[in-house]
């Protein structure tokens, strides 16, 4: 088995996808925008081959990579983790026919609006949508469903782009920001409330082998748009209980709808006064470092679990539901550079037993602004064994730590 990871360097939580390749004893090549040198030496000496290429989302230039790696062997595999080379990457698997996801189930993940069609069309719930072209098609969408609404690109990932909508004024303007008028094509969607979180699994020939549900405290588009909110992203360790087997067979259904085969998947929801809907999907892991929540709240190696998957379509792992992991960012007080924290010591004697990690860019760090997202700043990671406990900890911390910026 010959399996070509595309850009394993950057981000640098990349290399753990690289490192999860390597430990299945597949023959593993990388394609990257960057030197081999880029990468750990341990990693590094690891690799079958390595091709570099000016952009790995020129589909020409990574096509042609492929074939280079081809003639040393054959490629079985070429798989993207990073929700901007997934739609590149599926078009040069079904021109060179690797397996893998296909270009059709990629689009579907990506393009919200024809997303959202698939999903409903399969009868599952999710919010009323529509791609818009034009002024005239939102404000008649805006007539159809009522206001509030969401407005955001048809390849926005997370919050990015987003605007939510209350007037027809406050359309005009989200519409002129996001181009409407020039010629740009958008999603509409009607505003879902109530509580959001995210269900990701892997998946093996269409069936979920390994999920896990997480919370968000508060939703994302409040958490990107309040400066003073410390908000947190919480796994639940309560998965087998009987609360989540809705969720559990809601995204099995939306796996099947849009043709995933074996992948990660990462699904977000919404649960409210409508009940509990579908809000969007990518085939591939989700952000912000949250599999390595998943790995120390479960005491195994999703990384490894999911190459499994990709190499051998099975998984010899099993998740130990023992923790509860979470992560809270921490927003400096202003935009500046970091001058100093306050709290810090207090929680580190506190909660030494329960902490992952804390993050704390040292002073004199520019900031990043509240929309930058989770990791932008400073954060901490923790775990405990029941996730209410762990929730009050991750509110204790946000209620203690500063982040004091000049």
């Amino acid at each position: 088995m010959h399996v070509v990871l595309v850009e394993p360097a950057f981000p640098d939580n990349q290399r753990e996808f690289l490192r999860g390749l390597l430990s299945t004893g597949a023959r593993v090549s990388a394609i990257s925008e960057r030197p081999p040198e880029a990468l750990p030496a341990h990693l590094r000496e690891g690799l079958f081959q390595h091709e570099r290429v000016r952009s790995v989302v020129d589909e020409h230039a990574l096509a042609e990579a492929v074939k280079r790696l081809a003639q040393r062997a054959r490629v079985d595999r070429l798989e993207a983790t990073v929700e901007a080379h997934v739609m590149a990457a599926a078009h040069v698997r079904e021109q060179l026919h690797v397996p893998g996801t296909t270009s059709r189930t990629a689009w579907l993940c990506r393009d919200k609006a024809a997303m959202k069609e698939a999903v409903r069309g399969a009868g599952l719930p999710c919010a009323a949508s529509a791609r818009i072209g034009s002024v005239a098609d939102a404000q008649a969408f805006a007539q159809r469903t009522g206001y509030p609404l969401i407005c955001k690109p048809l390849d926005a990932a997370g919050a990015s782009g987003t605007h939510k909508v209350t007037d027809a004024q406050e359309l005009g303007r989200a519409l002129d920001a996001l181009q409407v008028g020039a010629g740009r094509t958008i999603a509409m969607e009607e505003f879902l409330d109530g509580h959001e979180g995210f269900y990701d699994t892997v998946t093996v020939a269409g069936k979920v082998v390994l999920d896990f549900a997480s919370h968000y405290y508060p939703n994302v588009l409040e958490a990107m748009r309040t400066r003073w909110i410390s908000p947190q992203i919480v796994a639940t360790n309560r998965i087998d209980q009987e609360g989540y087997r809705d969720l559990r067979a809601l995204g099995q259904q939306v796996v099947e709808a849009l043709g995933i085969w074996t992948s990660a998947t990462h699904i977000l929801w919404f649960h409210g006064g409508k009940g509990r809907k579908f809000s969007e999907i990518g085939c591939r892991p989700p952000g912000v470092g949250v599999w390595d929540l998943y790995c120390a709240a479960n005491d195994f190696d999703l990384y490894a679990a999911w190459a499994h998957a990709i190499v051998h379509e099975k998984v010899p792992f099993h998740p130990s539901r023992k923790y509860a992991a979470g992560m809270i960012a921490l927003r400096p007080d202003r935009d500046g550079v970091i001058d100093r924290y306050e709290g810090l010591d207090a929680i580190s004697q506190r909660f030494k037993e329960w902490l992952l990690d804390v993050r704390t860019p040292p002073a004199g760090t520019p900031t990043q602004g509240v929309e930058a997202g989770y990791m932008a700043n400073a954060y901490v990671r923790m775990r405990h064994p029941d996730y209410d406990t762990l929730r009050g900890m991750l509110d204790t911390v946000g209620r203690t730590v500063r982040v004091v910026a000049r």
